[in-house]
């Protein structure tokens, strides 16, 4: 583990502050979604379409049904942040205790039993790749993909470390129709809207 001079930490906190004061500066003010990564803001500008929103609306009651009720399925705001690691995120989807979300401001990742991200067509890396990576950076023990164009999704857990920092260990892949498993609860894939092809 490399540890940084107070001088070179100092200036990367500094950034990143920077960085969220202009994303929520920006929120209210441009269309799409600002989160900000370790190489710097992504502005999703397309704004969600019907299957991407009707996949998340399902899989929130979905969740809700199988969990206990002090258990939610919050999406929306506030984000996830974790200003040590300079991350920023809002899942489509967080599972976390009603009284976890008793804060103000964004929500303790350790606080987040899972994150539930639906793939945007606009911008797959950025949940195949980068959440991929900053979840488990996070702390976030489950991170689970559904990904509409293909049908297909995948739950991550068990995280390790790796020379590049921690990564989920275990990967379990899925396909449309299936039961999955996020977390402790399961939950059906079944009428899971896909994207139309774009011919």
């Amino acid at each position: 583990m490399t540890i940084a001079p107070d001088d070179a930490q100092h200036g990367s906190s500094h950034i990143y502050r920077a960085m969220r004061d202009f994303v929520q500066s920006m929120d209210d003010t441009l269309p799409g979604k600002f989160e900000i990564t370790k190489e710097g803001i992504v502005h999703d500008m397309m704004a969600p379409i019907g299957p991407h929103e009707l996949t998340v609306l399902r899989l929130r009651k979905r969740l809700e049904k199988a969990m206990p009720e002090e258990i939610v399925a919050h999406t929306g705001e506030p984000d996830v942040e974790g200003e040590a690691e300079g991350i920023m995120r809002r899942p489509d989807v967080m599972v976390i205790a009603e009284a976890d979300m008793e804060v103000e401001g964004a929500f303790d990742p350790r606080t987040i039993h899972a994150a539930v991200e639906v793939v945007s067509r606009s911008n797959p890396d950025n949940d195949w790749v980068t959440k991929m990576r900053d979840y488990p950076l996070l702390g976030i023990p489950v991170y689970a993909v559904f990904d509409p164009r293909t049908g297909t999704g995948a739950v991550l857990t068990d995280i390790h470390s790796t020379p590049d920092g921690p990564r989920y260990a275990t990967r379990k892949d899925f396909v449309y129709g299936e039961d999955v498993t996020i977390a402790d609860w399961t939950i059906s894939t079944e009428n899971l809207p896909r994207y139309p092809d774009k011919g």
